[in-house]
């Protein structure tokens, strides 16, 4: 084929649009579906990991308050297995981004994330089939893993390499921006249900209803994608130092890669562990530990995830012009410093209406300083040969240790000390190690053209 053959190329500006349009609305379908599954945690743990639950609603609802500890650690272990199998996802997909394009990568974990989340929804419980409930939960969890582990790398990729000059950040800050979308509309929905339906119909039927919703979620974000074309390639100047001999293929470019591998997780642990903290293991913690209402839980998680996606897109824009460093450290630091303090505000009985959602929704505007610049910031680690697959494992890494244990370390810790200061805890210890690697951070890394 000549190039008189091929179709003529979308103006740059129509095609970075088209891109950020596509490489974004698979983030949001994924993480809705996650903060849906964190929001309805105890009502999965009674439905699935709870061996006396019955068929009447009043005995399924009331097995998840009597019995609810251990059945939540059940229902947090699914959680973090799947996380597990999200380097496996990373290094699958990421290979086929890196080797393929980028649009096989998004197209495949956009449809397999649909398929499983929409089964889900359609599960019989314990009640209905036995044992074999929760297996069959894990099991759709951890193809769940699978494709989200090669969601980040593809989309992030894409998105850097479409971003205009000095727009990388902003361009990135998208994928954590409809990050937090997902998590505020599965949030919302969760609120949304536990409001018109009573408590009965929610633990019987209702919590199928957000998980069916994926599929045309799904199917949306699928047609986008099959529309993709793939990322210009860099300038000649920008391509030789992915592909010259600084860079080189063999055992030495491998332990290369590996460092910057490892040096991504250390430098977004911090991310990982208040994102989930604060965003999805809230709503279970505040019921279980604290003692507060279903209802009440889901309006705190909606105000803090409200907090999160007002800051990101800001944060990304910031850290475009004076650098990733300075905005991922304010928000590490940010979160080291403040997560005990604000937490007790939440748990004071004293404290004011006005200071509760204050404090909540500071908390979420800390972690979108460390989620906005993210994604640009692990792009700018790799060249563009291998980028798909590291910064995908650098994210799925971190996820999985810090994200995905973080539901039930919290939720352990504080069924068995009584500690109801754990998530806190967890999200400051992570941030102020965080904070070490974020300073080895370049001032000018957001300037340089991609490798």
């Amino acid at each position: 084929m000549t190039t008189t053959d091929l179709p003529p190329a979308p103006p740059p500006h129509a095609a970075a649009r088209r891109a950020l349009l596509a490489g974004s609305a698979g983030n949001l379908v994924e993480w809705y579906e996650f903060g849906v599954y964190g929001c309805f945690a105890t009502v999965i743990a009674a439905n699935f990991f709870t061996p006396q639950a019955g068929t009447a609603a009043g005995t399924v609802a009331g097995a998840a308050v009597q019995g609810g500890a251990e059945a939540l650690v059940a229902t947090y272990a699914s959680f973090a297995l799947a996380f597990f199998f999200r380097p496996v996802g990373a290094l699958l997909f990421g290979r086929i981004g890196d080797r393929f394009g980028r649009r096989p990568t998004l197209v495949l974990v956009i449809g397999l994330m649909t398929l499983a989340t929409t089964l889900i929804g359609l599960l019989p419980t314990r009640a209905d089939i036995g044992a074999a409930a929760p297996w069959l939960l894990t099991f759709l969890r951890v193809l769940q893993g699978l494709s989200a582990g090669g969601e980040f790398g593809g989309a992030v990729s894409l998105m850097a390499e479409y971003a205009p000059p000095g727009r990388r950040g902003l361009y990135g800050a998208w994928q954590s921006f409809t990050v937090a979308l997902g998590l505020l509309a599965g949030a919302a929905t969760a609120a949304a249900l536990a409001t018109v339906l009573p408590a009965a119909a929610l633990y019987t039927w209702g919590w199928r209803i957000p998980f069916l919703l994926a599929l045309p979620l799904g199917a949306v974000a699928l047609w986008l994608r099959t529309a993709l074309a793939e990322p210009p390639s860099p300038p000649p100047a920008a391509s030789g130092t992915a592909t010259g001999a600084t860079d080189p293929a063999g055992p030495t470019g491998v332990r290369e890669q590996a460092r910057a591998v490892v040096l991504g997780i250390g430098r977004i642990m911090g991310w990982s562990a208040a994102g989930y903290a604060f965003l999805v293991v809230l709503p279970s913690h505040l019921q279980s530990a604290l003692g507060a209402s279903f209802r009440d839980a889901l309006l705190a998680t909606t105000l803090v995830n409200l907090g999160f996606a007002a800051s990101i897109l800001p944060a990304g824009l910031l850290s475009d012009r004076v650098g990733r460093r300075p905005v991922m450290l304010c928000g590490a630091l940010g979160v080291a410093v403040l997560a005990l303090p604000l937490l007790d505000l939440l748990q004071s009985p004293g404290t004011a209406t006005q200071v509760r959602v204050a404090a909540v929704l500071t908390a979420g505007a800390l972690v979108g300083l460390l989620a906005g610049p993210g994604p640009a910031m692990l792009a700018e680690m790799f060249p563009r040969r291998v980028r798909c697959t590291g910064l995908g494992l650098s994210y799925a890494l971190a996820n999985a240790v810090f994200s995905g244990c973080a539901g039930l370390f919290i939720t352990a810790l504080a069924a068995r000390t009584g500690n109801t200061a754990a998530p806190a805890q967890y999200a400051a210890a992570a941030c102020a190690l965080s904070v070490p690697a974020l300073l080895t951070l370049r001032g000018n890394d957001h300037r340089e053209p991609l490798r």
